[in-house]
Parts: C-alpha cells; sequence; structure tokens
C-alpha cells in the first residue's frame, strides 16, 4: 500500500470443500413398443451419481403427458396409448436432481410398430356391371385396402368369404396379395343367377409387439353387387306353341287369321323382334304377316279346291339387331291354317273310264246308255257327278220328253256319286215305238244358286246287320251334276264326319262300307240343335189289312222319352223340342236309348219292341263361362314362379273338340305372369303363377295387379274374366340408414338417458329393427382410436358407459359406427349394406385446473436495482380444457423470505403477477411493488397461484435469489455522468466480455469530493450477477476485468478505479450484550481487513494510471520498439517481471490464488479470458453453485461463493485447445435493462 512500509500478515483459514458434481443420464435412445398399455412400464431412466446421492427423477416437455415416471425409481410407464403412425418417434425432457444440482437431457423414444389399426378399404362398396359373355380369368375389379401398420402389419390378404347366392361361389375368384377379383367361371344372365353379392375380407399380417409372440390380426369386409348384364347370345322363341290358324276361302284381303308370339330369350336385352314369311306349302303371296305384332292375315284370293285343306306356313322371327356373333338372331317355326271351305263350286258330270281312276274321268255333257225293252233296272250311262267343294249337297233331276219313264239315283247326295237311271215305266220300253230317249239329267247344288251334283235319289236306305264285318258293302251311291253333265268329277264323302267311325265310302264310286264292326249296332245320329227324323219300319205276318196285321207305334217310358214323339201310325219317330247335347248326362255322350214298340190292333192285342239309340253329335254352341264373375289373389313377392291362384271356366259342349279351354292373359300383366291350362273334373282351370324368371317387387309401384283373363275354345268362343293380384309384401328387403346428426355430449357427463339415437328405415311393412355395434373410435390427439365410451342399446339409443368417464381432454370426438338388422327378415340379408355412423362431439367443461410448466430457469433479483414495477421471474402454465375454461390469471398470494441460516420469515406483498398470453400458453411475470431491502440476504418464496375461468387453480412456489449489497462494485470514471450516460452501452458491453457475468447497473452520479464542489468523474454502481444466481464481489470483478484485451477498452471509456462495496455490519442482537467482548474482537480484525482493501484499493488505481500511461505510450514511435507498444517496467522487453499495470503476477498452475509475489506473469498472457468469447459462451461456463458447509460443528454461519473467475481461468486453456462452437444462453430472468 502507498505509504505504508511494511506488511501486515494475515492469517487465512483454507476449508477444501468437496465440490458436488451433477448426475449423468445415459442413454439419450430407447425403444419402446406402441402397444403398451396404460400404467405399464415403458423404460427406466438411467442415470449415476458420483457422490451416490439420492437421485430424484421428473419428465417434461411437450410429450411429457403420455408418460408417468416414478420419482424414485426412474420407471417411465405408459399414460396415454402411443401411435406409431402420428409420429415414429418422440422426444421426452428427463430432469434427474440429486438434491443439490440436477441434470436435464432429451431422450429420444423410437415408437415400434405393433399391429393396432385395421386394414380399410379404399371404396366402401365395389359394385360392379359385368356381361355374362365375359371371359373367365377376365379381371373385374380391384377391391384394394389400406392398412397404416407398417411390416408384415401392413401387410394384406384379400378372400371371398362368401357369394350369395351360394351357387356363385364358383364363378369368382380374388388375388390374395393383390385384390384384383376375377371371373373363374361362365356367368349366364338367363339360366343363372342375374346378380352376386360379394363379401371381400381384407385381413392384416397380424402382429404384436408388448405381447410378443402373441399375434392379434384385423380385418374388415367390404360388399361388391356384382350385376349381370345380359347380351343378345339366344335365338329368339316363339310361344304358346304349336300354332293352328283358319280362314275361310275367299275371304277378304287383310281378313285376320293367326297371331303369332315370340319373346327374345335374352329377357335382359328384349331386342325387339321382327316376323317375316319364309315359306309355304301352298303359293307364296297367298298370306301375309305384320312385322312388327307377327299378325297373319290374308294377301290374295283364297280357293280351297285349288291349295287344298291346308297351309303351312314357315314363319321366321328375327331380332332387330345384331348378336353378339355380329348377326340377327332368328328362329322359325310352322303354323298350319286350315282353310274352310265355302261353297263356290257346282257339281259337274264326269264320265269315267272302266278303271274307275280319279285321272280318268273328264267332264263330259253327253252319255249314253242301252236299257233292253219292257225290262225293269238300273241304265249305266257312265255318269258321275261331283262337287269340288268340301261341303257339297246335290241333288238331282230328270227331264225330258219320256223323262216320266226313268227315275235317276241318286235323287240327292253329299258326295260325289256315280249317277244311275232306274226304270220306272218298264211298259212304255218298246222298241217298236221308240228306239232313241234323249233326257237331261240337272244336278242342283242345294248349298246356293250354283248347281250342285244331284243324286238319283234324295234318301238311300242301305241295311246292315249288327257288327257285319269291316268292309262290307252296303250299296252304292251315285251322283250327277245337271249343269255340266260331267259326273267325273263328283266324289263321296261320308256325313257327318262321327259315323266314319263305322261306315266308309268310296270317294270315287260312292260305295258304302263297314269300317268298325265292333261299334257297329243300331244307333241314330242327329246333331244337337237339328231336328231328328227316323222311320221305325216293322211288319205282321199276319192278313194284311186286317186288325190283326195293323200296327201301332210307341214309345216305352224311359229318362229321355218326353223329348221324342212318335207317330203311331207311320211309325216316324222325331224329336220333340230342340235336342240338346248339354242337356243329356254327361256320362251317357250323347247316346240316348228309347225302347220303341210296335203292336198290332189284334186280339189279344200282340207287340214287339226294339231298341232305338239315338246319339246326339255335339256341335260347338256353347262358349266358355267362368264360375266366378272375378276373382282376388295374393302372392308374396321375390319368388320366382310363385303360385298366384286358378281361375275356373266351363264349355258346356260335351265332346274335348268343342269344349276345350286354353287361358291367356290379355291385358294388365306386364309380362309379369303365366298362366296355364289343365283339365279339371269339370272344365278347365287356368293356373296363374308368377313368371319363373322374375320376381315381384312390393315396394315397386307395382302393389296390385288387375288382369284380364280370357278363356277360349277351339274355336275361339271366349269369355273373359278379371283377376286382382294383390302383391303381399315379404320381409326381403335390408334396411337402411337415415343420416344422423352430430351429438353433442359434455365431458363427465353421467346421465343415464340416451345421448343420441340411431334410426334406421325398411322398407318391407313388417319389420323388427335391432341395432349391434360395431365400433367405437375415439379421435385423441388428432388420431382415432378404440375407445368403450359409450354403449348402444338393441333400440339404436346411445348411452355413456358408465364404467369409464368422458373426458375432452383425452378425446374431443367419438364415431360410433352400428349395423342395423331386421329380425324379420324372411328372404336375403337382415343387415344393412353400409353401417351407420354417429359422430358425438365431447364438449368441454372446466374440470382441469391449470397446470405450471416446469422449468429450470434460476430467478435473481439485485435489491438495491429494484424498484417498483421491475421484472424479477416468470411461470408460464396451460389448462387442459378449451375455449374460455382455459384462460388462467396468475396471483402471488403470499412472500417468504428465507435467509442463508434457512430461517424463514413472512414478508409483505413485494411482488405481484402481470397476466400475459404467448399463443396456447399463459404467462405470468412477476414484479416488484416497491423497492427490496438490499441488506437481505438469501431468497423469497413466492406463493404463485394459477386460476381459471371456473376457480379451478393450482399453485407453486418460485425461488427467486437476493443479490445483496454486499456484492456492490463501485466503478469510478473520469468522465461526465452525461459521457458516461452515453458510453453506458459499450461499458455494459465490455464488462460482459470481461466478466461472462450479466452487469445490473444500479446508480449512476457524479463523484463528489468532500473537498470539491464539482468534479468530471463519475460513480457507476454494478453488479455482477451469474444466471445460477451467484454474483462476483469488487474483487473478483477487478480481477476478471484486469485482463489487457479489456482493461485497455474499459480505460479508454474512462474507467479509472474499482471501489468495493461497503460491509454491511451485520445486526446485533439487542440481546446478546454479554457477547459484547466477542464483538469488539470482531471489531478489531474488520479494521485490520478494511485497512488492507483499502491499500490494495490504492494500488489498483495506480495501476489504473500506469495502464493509462501504457496506452499514451503505444502511440509514441520509436526506432527501438519493436512489434507492439513499449509498456514501461513490465516483462515484455524486460526479464525483471514486474508489472506496473497491473502489479500482479499469474501462475498458469494456479486454479484459484493470484500471488502478487509471483513473477510468472512474463510467462504467461493475461489473455486468460479472450475477448472471442461472446455473451453466449458465458452458459458453457459451469455454473457456480453456492453451497453450505457440511463439516461436522457447522455454526450455521452465511455461505461462501466459489469465485466465478476460478471457473473462467480453468475453461481457458481447454478453450484455446479446442475450436467449440458459440452457444447462446439466454437467462429469461432478467436483462441489462431490466436489471
Amino acid at each position: 500500500m502507498e505509504g505504508i512500509t511494511g506488511s501486515v500478515l494475515l492469517m487465512c483459514f483454507i476449508g477444501l470443500i468437496d465440490a458436488n458434481t451433477s448426475p449423468s443420464i445415459e442413454p439419450g435412445v430407447f425403444s419402446i413398443c406402441e402397444d403398451i398399455p396404460k400404467d405399464h412400464a415403458a423404460f427406466t431412466i438411467l442415470a449415476t451419481d458420483l457422490e451416490g446421492d439420492t437421485l430424484t427423477y421428473e419428465i417434461n416437455g411437450p410429450n411429457a403427458a403420455y408418460f408417468t415416471v416414478n420419482r424414485i425409481t426412474g420407471v417411465v410407464s405408459i399414460e396415454r396409448n402411443l401411435d406409431r403412425e402420428a409420429s415414429n418417434y418422440m422426444t421426452l425432457g428427463v430432469y434427474v436432481y440429486d438434491g443439490q444440482t440436477g441434470t436435464q437431457k432429451e431422450l429420444t423414444l423410437i415408437i415400434e410398430e405393433a399391429n393396432d389399426n385395421k386394414p380399410i378399404f379404399q371404396e366402401p362398396s365395389y359394385d360392379i356391371d359385368v356381361n355374362e359373355n365375359t371371359a373367365i380369368g377376365a379381371s373385374l375389379f380391384k377391391a384394394e385396402a389400406t392398412d397404416a401398420d407398417t411390416s408384415s402389419a401392413g401387410v394384406i390378404t384379400y378372400s371371398i368369404d362368401e357369394v350369395t347366392p351360394s351357387d356363385g361361389s364358383s364363378l369368382f375368384s380374388i388375388v390374395a396379395t393383390t385384390g384384383e377379383v376375377r371371373l373363374k367361371g361362365s356367368l349366364n344372365y338367363t339360366a343363372l343367377s342375374t346378380f352376386y353379392r360379394l363379401k371381400i375380407n381384407a385381413t392384416d399380417g397380424g402382429g404384436s409387439c408388448h405381447y410378443r409372440p402373441i399375434k392379434n390380426y384385423f380385418s374388415r369386409v367390404v360388399f361388391s353387387f356384382v350385376t349381370v348384364v345380359d347380351v343378345p347370345d339366344l335365338d329368339p322363341q316363339f310361344i304358346g306353341l304349336p300354332y293352328e290358324g283358319k280362314v275361310e276361302e275367299n275371304a277378304l284381303v287383310d281378313t285376320f287369321v293367326f297371331r303369332v308370339t315370340a319373346m327374345d330369350q335374352d329377357t335382359g336385352v328384349n331386342d325387339k323382334l321382327l316376323f317375316s314369311i319364309e315359306d309355304s306349302t301352298a303359293a307364296m303371296g297367298l298370306f301375309k304377316i305384320s312385322q312388327m305384332d307377327g299378325i297373319i292375315s290374308v294377301s290374295s284370293d283364297i280357293d280351297r279346291e285349288e291349295i287344298g285343306d291346308t297351309v303351312t306356313l314357315t314363319v321366321k322371327a328375327t331380332e332387330s339387331k345384331d348378336n353378339i356373333h355380329g348377326v340377327q338372331a332368328s328362329t322359325t317355326t310352322d303354323v298350319q291354317i286350315n282353310i274352310i271351305d265355302t261353297n263356290d263350286n257346282p257339281p259337274k258330270f264326269y264320265k269315267c273310264g272302266d278303271t274307275a281312276d280319279e285321272r280318268s274321268c273328264v267332264i263330259a255333257s253327253d252319255f249314253t246308255g242301252d236299257v233292253v225293252e219292257h225290262s225293269l233296272g238300273a241304265v249305266f250311262i257312265n255318269m258321275t257327278v261331283k262337287d269340288l267343294d268340301k261341303i257339297k249337297k246335290m241333288k238331282l233331276t230328270l227331264e225330258g220328253l219320256n223323262s216320266d219313264v226313268f227315275s235317276v239315283e241318286p235323287q240327292s247326295t253329299a258326295s260325289d256319286s256315280i249317277v244311275q237311271l232306274l226304270v220306272k215305266q218298264p211298259q212304255n220300253l218298246d222298241y217298236e215305238n221308240i228306239q232313241t230317249i234323249v233326257l237331261t239329267v240337272i244336278a242342283i247344288d242345294e248349298g246356293d244358286t250354283t248347281f250342285p251334283p244331284r243324286s238319283q235319289n234324295d234318301t238311300y236306305k242301305l241295311e246292315v246287320a249288327e257288327h257285319s264285318p269291316a268292309g262290307t258293302v252296303l250299296g252304292n251311291i251315285t251322283a250327277d251334276d245337271p249343269d255340266t253333265m260331267d259326273e267325273g268329277n263328283i266324289t263321296y264323302k261320308l256325313l257327318p264326319e262321327s259315323i266314319l267311325l263305322y261306315f266308309d265310302v268310296d270317294p270315287h264310286t260312292g260305295a258304302v262300307s263297314v269300317k268298325n264292326a265292333t261299334l257297329l249296332d243300331r244307333e241314330e245320329f242327329v246333331k244337337e240343335g237339328q231336328d231328328f227324323g227316323l222311320k221305325i219300319q216293322a211288319t205282321d205276318a199276319d192278313e194284311s189289312d186286317t186288325q190283326n196285321s195293323q200296327l201301332v207305334f210307341g214309345i216305352e217310358p224311359s229318362r229321355y222319352k218326353d223329348n221324342f214323339t212318335i207317330n203311331p201310325e207311320t211309325g216316324v219317330l222325331t224329336n220333340r223340342g230342340k235336342l240338346d247335347r248339354e242337356a243329356l248326362d254327361p256320362d251317357l255322350d250323347g247316346r240316348i236309348e228309347l225302347n220303341v214298340t210296335a203292336t198290332d190292333k189284334g186280339t189279344p192285342p200282340l207287340s214287339t219292341m226294339v231298341p232305338v239309340i239315338i246319339n246326339v253329335e255335339d256341335v260347338n254352341d256353347n262358349g266358355p263361362k267362368f264360375k266366378a264373375p272375378s276373382y282376388k289373389f295374393s302372392v308374396k313377392e321375390g319368388e320366382k314362379g310363385a303360385f298366384v291362384g286358378s281361375v275356373q271356366a266351363e264349355d258346356l259342349d260335351q265332346t274335348t273338340e268343342f269344349n276345350r279351354i286354353s287361358y291367356s292373359i290379355d291385358n294388365g300383366g306386364f309380362g309379369s305372369f303365366i298362366i296355364r291350362t289343365f283339365a279339371d273334373e269339370r272344365g278347365y282351370r287356368g293356373n296363374l303363377t308368377v313368371d319363373f324368371d322374375l320376381e315381384l317387387d312390393y315396394e315397386s309401384t307395382h302393389k296390385q295387379y288387375t288382369l284380364q283373363v280370357e278363356a277360349a275354345d277351339l274355336e275361339q268362343m271366349t269369355a273373359t274374366v278379371m283377376v286382382e293380384v294383390d302383391v303381399l309384401d315379404v320381409n326381403d328387403e335390408r334396411p337402411e340408414f337415415k343420416p344422423s346428426e352430430p351429438v353433442k355430449v359434455k365431458e363427465n357427463t353421467t346421465t343415464s338417458g340416451a345421448v343420441g339415437s340411431f334410426t334406421a328405415q325398411d322398407k318391407d311393412g313388417n319389420h323388427s329393427l335391432v341395432y349391434e355395434l360395431e365400433s367405437i373410435k375415439c379421435r385423441c390427439n388428432g388420431s382415432m382410436t378404440d375407445c368403450s365410451w359409450f354403449i348402444l342399446d338393441p333400440t339404436g339409443e346411445v348411452r355413456v358407459n358408465p364404467e369409464h368417464t368422458i373426458d375432452y381432454e383425452q378425446c374431443d370426438l367419438a364415431v360410433i359406427e352400428a349395423q342395423v338388422v331386421d329380425e324379420y327378415t324372411e328372404k336375403g340379408e337382415n343387415n344393412s349394406v353400409t353401417t351407420g355412423e354417429m359422430v358425438i362431439e365431447i364438449e368441454d367443461i372446466n374440470d382441469n385446473a391449470p397446470e405450471f410448466i416446469l422449468s429450470n430457469s434460476v430467478f435473481v433479483v439485485v435489491s438495491e436495482s429494484a424498484s417498483k414495477g421491475t421484472s424479477v421471474a416468470g411461470v408460464s402454465a396451460t389448462d387442459r380444457d378449451s375455449l374460455i375454461h382455459r384462460q388462467v390469471e396468475f396471483e402471488v398470494t403470499s412472500v417468504q423470505f428465507e435467509d442463508n441460516n434457512n430461517k424463514t420469515t413472512d414478508m409483505r406483498m413485494l411482488y405481484e403477477a402481470i397476466n400475459t398470453q404467448q399463443k396456447d400458453i399463459y404467462v405470468g411475470i412477476i414484479q416488484t411493488t416497491e423497492g427490496l431491502d438490499t441488506s437481505l440476504k438469501g431468497r423469497y418464496l413466492v406463493s404463485v397461484s394459477a386460476t381459471d375461468s371456473g376457480k379451478l387453480s393450482t399453485s407453486t412456489v418460485l425461488e427467486i435469489f437476493a443479490v445483496d449489497e454486499s456484492f456492490r462494485v463501485n466503478l469510478k470514471f473520469t468522465q461526465s455522468k452525461a459521457m458516461v450516460e452515453k458510453n453506458l452501452d459499450e461499458i455494459i458491453r465490455e464488462l460482459i466480455f470481461a466478466t461472462k457475468a450479466e452487469v445490473e447497473i444500479a446508480a449512476i452520479r457524479p463523484d463528489v469530493p468532500e473537498s470539491s464542489r464539482a468534479s468530471d468523474n463519475t460513480i457507476v454502481v454494478a453488479y455482477f450477477v451469474y444466471s445460477n444466481g451467484t454474483a462476483l464481489t469488487s474483487t473478483e470483478v477487478e480481477t476478471l476485468i484486469s485482463d489487457p484485451d479489456h482493461v485497455y477498452i474499459l480505460i479508454a471509456l474512462g474507467l479509472a478505479d474499482i471501489g468495493k462495496a461497503p460491509v454491511v455490519e451485520a445486526e446485533t442482537d439487542p440481546l446478546g450484550y454479554i457477547l459484547m467482548g466477542m464483538v469488539a474482537g470482531l471489531i478489531v480484525v474488520l479494521t485490520i481487513l478494511t485497512t488492507s482493501l483499502m491499500c490494495t484499493r490504492r494500488n489498483y488505481r495506480r495501476k489504473l494510471k500506469a495502464a493509462k500511461a501504457m496506452n499514451s505510450a503505444s502511440m509514441v514511435t520509436s526506432n527501438n520498439q519493436k512489434s507492439g507498444a513499449v509498456v514501461p517496467g513490465t516483462n515484455k522487453y524486460t526479464m525483471e517481471g514486474a508489472n506496473p499495470v497491473l502489479n500482479l503476477n499469474i501462475d498458469t498452475t494456479m486454479v484459484l490464488d493470484m500471488d502478487e509475489d509471483s513473477s510468472d506473469v512474463d510467462k504467461v498472457s493475461l489473455n486468460s479470458l479472450d475477448d472471442r468469447y461472446s455473451m453466449n459462451e458465458v452458459s458453457n461456463m459451469k455454473s457456480i453453485q453456492e453451497e453450505e458447509e457440511e463439516e461436522e460443528g457447522d455454526d450455521g454461519g452465511p455461505p461462501k461463493y466459489i469465485e466465478p473467475l476460478r471457473a473462467a481461468l480453468a475453461q481457458q486453456g481447454q478453450k484455446k485447445a479446442s475450436d467449440k462452437p458459440d452457444v447462446g444462453f439466454i437467462n429469461p430472468a432478467f436483462s441489462t435493462t431490466d436489471l
């Protein structure tokens, strides 16, 4: 010290304190399974402490909500479900504390795959139309699904679980790896089903992570409706075969003959058909056909005698469009048309050769014959009378001068006949009187005004014994044509046709013969409606012209006796009233048997009886009649070929030829019904069925059909009846979900009532819908996961699951997927095609208190610089609730001060919280409400509460370390206050560079000595504080800024001296006067220390002056000067080692102490704190921790602070050995401006 020649020996007691090291955390990467259940261990934080202190574990960071940690063991367990698909890794902040120091580290967690996602089809359904002629092996569509899982769990295998109808299972296949559906068999629209429903399954590869080796598999199904499209590959088909029509000859052009009906067997195409006549057994052109509707009509004149009794047409039906082969498909059928004869030809006479062959007969008008005079018998004149009409009736008469001599036979005929002359008056045949007789034979056609052939006799009486052998000739019938005299064209035929069972006639000769001996019986035939007449002849062998030979005819009583009468004298049996075949017992088949008696008038009268069998032939004089005026049936929908009901009609005609009935649907069927005819016990019934290729649909527009059914006999006598068919609803429709609006449910709801309801509809009238749960997924942290918050009643009502609590902060949305099933389904699938979905929006309520965000910041306040409104600390918090519920307000609830002796004292409200917000985080800035006591040493314990809008709150305690006035450093500048304030930013920056600490300026004031009223010097009161709460004393500041790299700059800025803060006397306990002796000793010691420090201060003042002189010297140029400035008295150019600037010796081997007597300063540069350090590098220095002595017998004295310079000098060697990048550290507690 200046003015003192001696020295003071200070005894220093040095205590070695073991430095506490921070815990070490390893490793930094963990792999965990995403399917680890909640509350199960995921990994263990591995940390060690060299001192073996008990470690406490904490987790922090944005992902801390997914985990919980055992603070003692470090075992980290799952709090929320993990989702690798959302992120395959996450970071987790870990803080390990040993009771004194802590270590923060960020761990990387790799999320390993587990099979927790179902495959999802890209389409809700795959519906496709497929032509029935699609080639086998063709690709139909691709049912593609995705799985959010990776590895084998994301590999999807496809299969077809079910095909409806089941016989279509062999028609389709699917590629297991790609989902490509291919056609495996041939489709057929007509013979097979027209649609198929495929149930396609996508199953993932399975897997797990946490539960290895057990694998769990997920699958999902989707439906595909394959509609078979009909293509024109079948020929058309005529229906209602065989076809037989009739038309009269000479019918007018365009007369309707018959209508053919055809259909396209490709019912799905239903192409229009075009009709044409391709061939005819008669000349083409007689008939024509309507191209569109198949009506056959007359095209030109028809002559039955020319073309015959029948004409067969070959009719063709052709599709209007090309089929799949590029041609128009067609089919043909035969239509037989019967030509009904009309009486349009006159009788003609023919002369035939000896062979009597038809071809030998020629038309002639002159005929000759020979007769022996006075002879009886027939005269052969080779005359044959013919009528080309099918139905003929000719009457022959004889005219001429001697026509009385002869008679002509037959006098009438219904067939072609040989005409003969019979001698009636042989006495007039006298050759001597007449040699030639010319007669005229006239044949008259009794059918019309033309002249039919005429037989010689109107009636031929032929007799034959019953059961005569077949071929027995009864007689010859002959006829001629009086018009042409050409009897060669006359043919003979027996009528009615029913007699042909018994007899036959030679068509050329007219010879009548027996045809069937068995059937030959005494019977008479008469058509109903016609008059019957039969002469019963009998003879009596008694003498003629006596009573004994006179006969009286009568009819014996019988069932049908009253229908007939007999002339008692002539024996002519006739009908009484009209004969009606239908009035007879059907079992008699029209056969009436009468017993006719012939009784003579003798005495006693003798009689005989003969049976007379009369066959009443049926004619078509009755049309069909329905047995009911109308019919009403019902049929279930959806059944192909279902039986609907039967209509019944009867034709009273008794022969099948006339009473056979056929049914047809004239109108109202829309092609949906078919009617078929069946013989009934009486009449015929028509069975009405649904078309075998169609299904009725109750849900369509046709719920009721009104059919007009026609019954027709073979001769087209018709009757119609109305048939009403009601389509009955069959539960065959699948239910469908109605769209549902989103439902809102508040979290923590405990209501037992329904929060929402699924609604579905079923087109069927009779149904019972039951709802089944498919899945419930909740949106948690942006991804959908399975949850069980709700239950679904069979009625469709959705309720809250009482076993779970709805938490908005965990999941904010729920999606319920349900299926609806119709229990009354009778046909087809009973569930809906698509599932129903209900979206439930979880509404937030205020059920979460704010949560403080952990911070490792150390808060420090410089008591002297603090004033009202000074920000000293900060807290941040979030609230898991949403909207208004998450708004947080901070409030300081209490303030305490804990001194260095751990004594806690309640304080007034020295602090307050200012609320602000940064995005979703609420921040509370802790500010002082007044100036602080600068003498307090220790820390403030500030209780801060965070309260949301619902008055839910939580609190935390902040530790704010107080920097007391003992750390005040007075910096004296040789400049005015104004100049110092102007250069203040540069001064602070250089001080920070030198000390690596935050610089807090407490005051700037002029330095006014007592002996002077004015001065150009200025005192800057500053504090040098580190981010961990420690501060530098004035001595430590002097040491750090003595570095030439900084001191020159500071001197240039006017720094002249560094003064120490005044020593604050410890408060004495008023009750401790008994310790006055000890206090006196302490005062002595303090006096010595103060004297020593003052001397040191003067030395530094001298050093600063020397540095200033050096600065001036550096500006002088000298030839002897080497590369740098000449510093007087330094060891830069001399070997003395004296440094009058700093008066310090720096030994590189020393860590803390600085010996003023050492001369090693010439060996070591004072650039130990290189100016390359920026403020960012301060953070890389180890924090200076405040420690309490743990020695036994600790008296609880104030803690000792480790000199910051020690750490700074210790790192200099490392800094020069490595080129580490600058790393910044920002202390949010204060800045040079705030402090």
